[in-house]
């Protein structure tokens, strides 16, 4: 195996084994299209020693989520749901290319729209969505940080929303995955005891995205897929899937929500061109040949 030839995938722990067992689909078409391109290929974890052995292969690498760490290197990171992925330079999905593309409905077939997202909606949801009256607010780590991608930090985004939105009920959910400091809790405790109309909770938020009636969000995906129950989505931070939504970046914190009561866009159609148009789409005949291009366009030789 030649070193120089080598391709390394940084994978988490279950995918690692995923990919060397020829489990994974995605890695597995990758792989396809990387060896009948000459290269060998080999695994390791995205961690901070796998991150550090990276600097000094020289052959190229593909890290999962995680920005590379050189210019032989690209990032790999699902865009949300089912088989779609995608293949950057860089793991900031606000810098994308899809996310500085402008997105133009009337080119989508409405008909192969509307059948990809009823087909995509029937396997992602269960029960008939509703508009139960209240706010879904899914948070995500740093509540009392503003970070770069943001237009306030996710406390003053509470407050943000309890100012404009006097009567729903507001219901925040904390993500599952991050730690949050007694300081950030003590911040939502206050809030919650301040506004009756304010609620935290860690759980249900399938059933919240279905019953709302709209989301507010730094970024958080579960306003992407609010998409497929038709939900408006009220953003306060940067992300790729932007182009349907309401903005406070662009809009104005008040302009977004009073924007809401009529913002009906084609959601269908924005999936369908986000999805199956702006992605690799994995479970498709064509996938190698897309895979191939996208690396042909970073300017890998394959």
């Amino acid at each position: 195996m030649s070193a120089e030839n080598t391709v390394t995938f940084y994978l988490n722990a279950k995918m690692r084994r995923q990919a060397e067992s020829g489990n994974q689909n995605f890695i597995g078409q990758m792989s396809a299209v990387l060896r009948a391109a000459g290269f060998d290929l080999a695994y390791d974890h995205n961690d901070e020693l796998g991150r550090l052995q990276a600097m000094s292969r020289p052959g190229r690498s593909l890290f999962l989520m995680d920005d590379p760490v050189d210019t032989r290197g690209l990032t790999l990171r699902k865009t949300y749901v089912g088989p779609f992925w995608h293949i950057e330079k860089q793991s900031k999905r606000w810098d994308w290319p899809v996310a500085r593309t402008e997105f133009d409905g009337s080119q989508v077939d409405p008909q192969r729209a509307q059948r990809f997202y009823r087909r995509w909606r029937s396997k992602l949801f269960w029960g008939e969505p509703k508009r139960g009256g209240f706010v879904f607010m899914p948070l995500q780590g740093r509540l009392s940080t503003r970070r770069s991608f943001q237009f306030c930090s996710p406390i003053d985004m509470i407050k943000a929303t309890l100012q404009h939105e006097p009567k729903r009920e507001i219901i925040a959910t904390l993500h599952p995955s991050e730690t949050y400091s007694d300081s950030e809790m003590d911040a939502l405790t206050k809030l919650t005891e301040t506004y009756d109309q304010l609620s935290v909770q860690t759980d249900k938020m399938d059933a919240l995205l279905r019953d709302c009636d709209y989301v507010v969000t730094q970024n958080s995906s579960l306003g992407f897929h609010g998409y497929f129950l038709e939900k408006p989505l009220i953003l306060f931070g940067k992300t790729d899937f932007h182009h349907i939504a309401l903005n406070v970046d662009q809009m104005g914190v008040a302009n977004a929500f009073a924007a809401r009561a009529g913002h009906a866009p084609d959601y269908a159609a924005y999936l369908y061109w986000f999805l199956q148009k702006q992605a690799i789409n994995a479970g498709r005949p064509e996938t190698q040949t897309i895979i191939r291009e996208a690396l042909l366009r970073h300017g890998w030789p394959v």
